[in-house]
């Protein structure tokens, strides 16, 4: 069968831009760098700066911007001098502090069964992470020793659970800083005893512990409380209502950074302090880590997004390097067709 030489290269085209346009669909598809992950619903229990289980007990000043409750206990203490500010309430083991328990329950079971994204350290200290579902070794005690980074990566959905089996304990003036979008009623610290925040720290997301939390003096908790069966204890504290923005803050960068021996250290600007990023190959979260100096913010951040964990292994399908190589394939076998087809027009004319 003759074949006209237009033809065969409209079809050798043909096939080959089918080829192309496939290969970059598959190539596009899936490529995210943070795990996309779903709020934990907290209900009634979001309306709580502080709930506890079987007492609440306050030492000096505290501030709570959020509601103060407790179920099915009936010992709320140090109140005066702590302040619960308008609109919130106080609910001593009434109806709408036995709703909050519940709902505290159902939302703890939830973080709780959510699989991890990564394991991280025992302790977070100096590292900084892209939305997901992160425990330490063996889902065992966790710690914070200096400052944690979250990273939103650009998306004011972004999503962080942490969780453990056993206690949390951060130190004193350790602090969690949140950047480029994330927020912090999308924290959620899931804890399977007890939990302590060390003096003068700076802590945000919800912390639900199913024993005891210890709120130890100085300390600023950008979100909540939430004990599930034992006492929550305060000093000369400060709950601020977690921010839950609709539209995220711009992303913003630093000034350029510079090189020197051992990494890359950051320039200092307004709104953090520099650290130095660890060079390409080593190990990560070894920096000096990246602190707020100002109000709650943005602070920039120099270079693309990072995670500071070890990934749990995921096996990549082999459908798409089959796919390439059958769809390359089938580009290159239509080519010889078509060559093979002009040929023989070539020589019956």
């Amino acid at each position: 069968m003759n074949v006209h030489p237009r033809v065969a290269r409209r079809g050798g085209a043909a096939a080959i831009a089918a080829a192309v346009s496939i290969v970059a669909l598959l190539s596009f598809g899936g490529s995210a760098t943070a795990a996309i992950v779903a709020t934990v619903p907290l209900a009634t229990s979001a309306n709580y700066a502080v709930l506890g289980g079987s007492a609440v007990t306050n030492t000096g000043g505290s501030v709570l911007n959020g509601s103060l409750g407790l179920s099915p206990g009936s010992s709320i203490s140090g109140f005066p001098p702590g302040t619960v500010v308008p609109p919130g309430t106080t609910d001593d083991n009434n109806a709408a502090a036995a709703q909050a328990q519940s709902d505290l329950t159902a939302a703890y079971i939830n973080a709780a069964g959510r699989p991890i994204t990564a394991t991280t350290t025992a302790d977070l200290a100096n590292l900084q992470l892209q939305a997901g579902v992160y425990a330490g070794p063996s889902h065992g005690a966790l710690s914070l020793t200096g400052p944690l980074v979250l990273d939103g990566a650009g998306d004011s959905t972004s999503v962080f659970i942490f969780q453990t089996n056993s206690s949390l304990v951060t130190a004193s003036s350790s602090t969690v800083t949140l950047i480029n979008g994330a927020q912090e009623c999308n924290v959620f610290w899931q804890v399977g005893s007890d939990a302590t925040l060390g003096t003068g720290s700076t802590f945000r997301g919800n912390l639900m512990a199913l024993n005891a939390i210890s709120v130890t003096t100085g300390v600023t908790v950008h979100g909540r409380a939430l004990a599930r069966n034992a006492a929550v204890t305060l000093d000369t504290d400060t709950f601020v209502n977690p921010s839950c923005a609709v539209t995220a803050p711009p992303t913003t960068t630093a000034p350029p950074a510079t090189t020197a021996a051992g990494g890359t250290t950051e320039t200092a600007s307004s709104g953090f302090t520099p650290r130095t990023v660890a060079p390409a190959g080593s190990t990560p979260g070894t920096g000096t880590g990246l602190t707020s100096t100002g109000t709650p913010g943005v602070p920039g951040v120099v270079g693309p997004p990072k995670t500071d964990a070890t990934p749990l292994a995921q096996g990549e399908s082999p459908w798409r390097a089959v796919t390439f190589v059958a769809i390359l394939g089938s580009a290159g076998a239509a080519g010889i067709v078509v060559n093979r087809r002009r040929s023989r027009a070539r020589n019956q004319a």
